[in-house]
């Protein structure tokens, strides 16, 4: 295997400073001791920073599909009505782990291109009774679109005193998330996208009004109970043995968000999309969600006419050294993923453009080599 340096386009992971790299090389330390005291303490503090909110929150030793399970697991029992907006893989998955506590799925069905509005779960949550929670995904990594009527939603839920739970995995860091202004009850997200860590880790925040539920709830899990985390996390420890390299990395990652300021780094994810979208718009790449809901952190385009996606990609990442990911589920053929997260700039946003129109041109598609980089730079120089 090659240890050759590559540019990690993908939708998380996705590339992680040096300086976060090197965190990991850290002394272990005792992690009931005073040491870790002082590390956990500046995490949380920089974590609920990053998640606008006053309200407790977690780290977990665990993927982001794992701090889905802790927030559903803990609030959610046999028999409850939860209602699911389903516009990707991602939003069906949720989906399926809801189910599997037992709970009643209500969904709301989707164009995948598009993303559901406030105005449709008003009207579920008017129509059932005694709904439960709402779960939904922030941002659907599957198709490349936001659900921008997240704060209107918050105030619904508030209104008809039902839970709000958000997977914000491929998004938090990267776009507006204000967890307390926007009710938001529990919100989850992984370290591998736009936080720039590496993978393994994953944060959580919890209400008032969640912690109600989970004291409520008799069958909370084991290892991902949250009561359990909140006793801990009294005296600045975890219940379970962390990953230190891992915590290390995501107070050096946190901390680097802290300097940059979330509105710049907001900004800066911003930039970088639009001039992807312009840029692959100009290769005649067309991005698959709707206008209004692209996303800043994923950006997801069409294939090209006549374009083998698997073969294209193989040249991207064996002749250009750029990695980009296929589609998902039903759009697994017609689809390719950017992650536009972490440390994007004008570098990799151009240098990424310019590897996708070569392997166009090694497969015999119409290019016009300069379209799509003079798009995209028209963004970062306007």
């Amino acid at each position: 295997m090659k240890n050759e340096r590559q540019l990690i386009m993908l939708p998380g992971p996705t590339n992680v400073p040096d300086r976060v790299m090197r965190a990991m090389l850290k002394p272990i330390i005792n992690h009931r001791g005073p040491e870790f005291e002082t590390l956990y303490d500046n995490i949380i503090r920089n974590l609920k920073h990053v998640l606008q909110t006053k309200n407790e929150a977690f780290v977990l030793t665990t993927s982001g599909t794992g701090s889905i399970e802790c927030a559903i697991s803990n609030v959610i029992s046999s028999g409850d009505k939860v209602v699911v907006p389903v516009f990707g893989v991602f939003s069906e998955k949720l989906g399926a782990q809801v189910s599997r506590r037992g709970a009643k799925v209500i969904q709301i069905p989707e164009e995948w291109s598009s993303a559901p509005t406030a105005e449709q779960i008003e009207q579920v949550i008017e129509r059932e009774r005694n709904v439960k929670a709402i779960a939904l995904v922030y941002n659907e990594t599957s198709t490349g679109a936001t659900l921008r009527d997240l704060p209107k939603i918050g105030e619904i839920t508030e209104e008809n005193n039902v839970l709000l739970i958000v997977d914000a995995i491929s998004i938090l860091g990267g776009d507006k998330l204000l967890v307390d202004d926007w009710n938001i009850d529990l919100c989850v997200a992984g370290s591998q996208k736009c936080l720039a860590c590496p993978p393994g880790a994953a944060v959580i925040s919890v209400s008032d009004n969640a912690w109600e539920a989970a004291r409520k709830t008799s069958n909370r899990p084991y290892y991902l109970d949250l009561i359990r985390n909140r006793e801990l996390g009294a005296r600045k420890a975890t219940p379970s043995t962390p990953s230190l390299p891992l915590f290390y990395a995501l107070d050096e990652a946190l901390g680097i968000i802290r300097d940059e300021g979330l509105r710049n780094r907001f900004k800066r994810h911003a930039t970088c999309a639009k001039a992807f979208y312009n840029g692959f718009t100009a290769l005649k790449a067309k991005p698959y969600p709707k206008k209004d809901v692209r996303s800043n952190t994923v950006i997801v385009v069409d294939v090209p006419t006549r374009v083998n996606s698997d073969k294209f990609r193989q040249i991207m990442r064996e002749r250009y050294k750029v990695i980009i990911a296929p589609g998902m589920g039903r759009l697994s053929e017609f689809t390719l993923r950017i992650g536009c997260m972490g440390i994007i700039s004008e570098a990799e946003t151009l240098t990424t453009i310019s590897a996708f129109a070569n392997a166009l041109a090694d497969l015999d598609f119409p290019v016009d080599f300069g379209a799509g980089i003079e798009a995209a730079r028209k963004i970062f120089h306007s």
